[in-house]
């Protein structure tokens, strides 16, 4: 196998085009999980169906893709990226698409299956491709140039979406995101560059089984699936629930999401530097006692001005994507190099599949009364409070199978820096 760092050096010009369009796939990715948030309210009146029948509708893609997603990881190894990314990014254009044409919820269902099993592998083949051809000391800034794709769907895209909803219909952000994946993929096929990726003599089953036994490792997957499930028993509903108990309309939607993602443009550089800067457990601690805040106001709001959704979503944007970035270091440092491909990919998986049961929850708990207001998304927000406190638990015990894990960059010495073998 290839040595865990090796790289193939781009010109400058060549990896920053590179870049954009790894960018521009995994904005489309992102844009096509989020897209179903605020669609709520009107798939579930155009179907017909309850708020748990909508939640099988957001769970589908992520279930699917984290089966396929594990799946992958035995498998993609032995083909070359590009070759890879654009046939995997091709079927998600053609299911994101078929999604749009969905005659009824179980035709809807099947189509976000597809989505989601070609849609999560074209995502690892993303993160794959990074580590391709960035160096290791700039990989970092690499993939956050990459990941800023949430925040962009965020102010643009959603937004985008809702407006083409409430002008024409559900159908055409399905159309939107497909008609982009089609220009993606023609770009994709002229500014990728053609790596000889594919690993000869690779052994995916013994690299399976010792990701997999590893202690520390379990550790780290157990805060990754929590982690997600928080935010995955809420925003199902936090588009419908504006709707429904808050008062907004479809296009004021446009304002909420806007907001939310712009504070978070903002927020996540603060965060990923004070990450760098402090102890990583004790930031994810103060962010999660944030987060209780705003999740104990977001699922009690009742009428509202469209200034009121703003602050709150914002709030509740911030507090949930700054819990995501000291958390997720730590999970990424408790993995030796050698593992790490491996590793992350397994750790997409189980996230996939934990956020795909929290949605699945969050319609145990919420139901619609006969005057179309949401109810027991209160209870539902203390199940979430519930996953904020488990997560720094499991955060804890992380940190104490692996200390390093969570020490700031500047304190950290030689011996934080042996590897986590040590604790099997």
């Amino acid at each position: 196998m290839s040595a865990p760092d090796q790289h193939h050096a781009l010109t400058p010009g060549r990896e920053r085009a590179t870049l954009l369009t790894l960018g521009a796939v995994q904005f489309t990715h992102v844009l096509d999980f989020m897209i179903m948030m605020p669609l709520g309210a009107q798939l579930m009146d155009v179907f017909h169906i309850t708020p748990a029948q909508f939640t099988h509708l957001v769970a589908a893609y992520g279930l699917s893709a984290a089966i396929f997603g594990f799946a992958g990881g035995f498998v993609l190894d032995r083909f070359d990226r590009k070759r890879s990314l654009l046939v995997l990014y091709a079927g998600f254009g053609l299911a994101t698409f078929a999604c749009g044409l969905a005659p009824t919820h179980h035709w809807l269902l099947a189509a976000r299956f597809a989505a989601g099993a070609f849609g999560g592998l074209a995502g690892s083949m993303v993160v794959a491709m990074v580590g391709d051809i960035v160096p290791p000391e700039r990989r970092g800034r690499a993939m956050s140039f990459v990941m800023t794709s949430f925040a962009v769907a965020s102010v643009l895209g959603v937004p985008a979406g809702i407006f083409l909803a409430s002008k024409s219909g559900w159908h055409a952000p399905f159309f939107m995101l497909g008609g982009l994946a089609g220009v993606n993929l023609i770009l994709g096929a002229i500014a990728l560059p053609h790596l000889r990726t594919a690993v000869q003599g690779h052994q995916p089953w013994r690299q399976m089984r010792e990701i997999l036994s590893h202690r520390v490792h379990l550790r780290a997957f157990a805060v990754g699936a929590v982690l997600v499930m928080a935010g995955g028993s809420l925003i199902p509903f936090v588009a419908p629930s504006m709707v429904a108990n808050a008062g907004l309309t479809q296009f004021q939607l446009l304002y909420a999401y806007g907001a939310g993602g712009l504070c978070s443009i903002v927020s996540m550089p603060i965060i990923g530097r004070l990450s760098d800067r402090m102890d990583k457990l004790k930031l994810l601690a103060w962010m999660s006692a944030c987060a209780v805040i705003v999740v104990l106001i977001l699922t009690r709001l009742g009428p509202s001005s469209v200034a009121t959704a703003c602050v709150v979503m914002a709030a509740f944007m911030v507090t949930m994507s700054s819990r995501f970035t000291p958390a997720m270091a730590m999970v990424t440092n408790a993995v030796a190099a050698r593992y790490r491909g491996g590793f992350m990919s397994v750790n997409a998986a189980v996230q996939q599949a934990a956020s795909g049961l929290a949605n699945v929850l969050a319609g145990i708990f919420v139901t619609q009364d006969s005057t179309g207001h949401l109810v027991g998304y209160p209870t539902l927000g203390w199940v979430a409070i519930a996953f904020f406190i488990l997560t720094v638990l499991l955060a804890v015990e992380l940190r104490a199978a692996a200390p390093h894990v969570s020490s700031p960059a500047a304190k950290k010495t030689a011996e934080d820096l042996v590897t986590v073998e040590a604790a099997i």
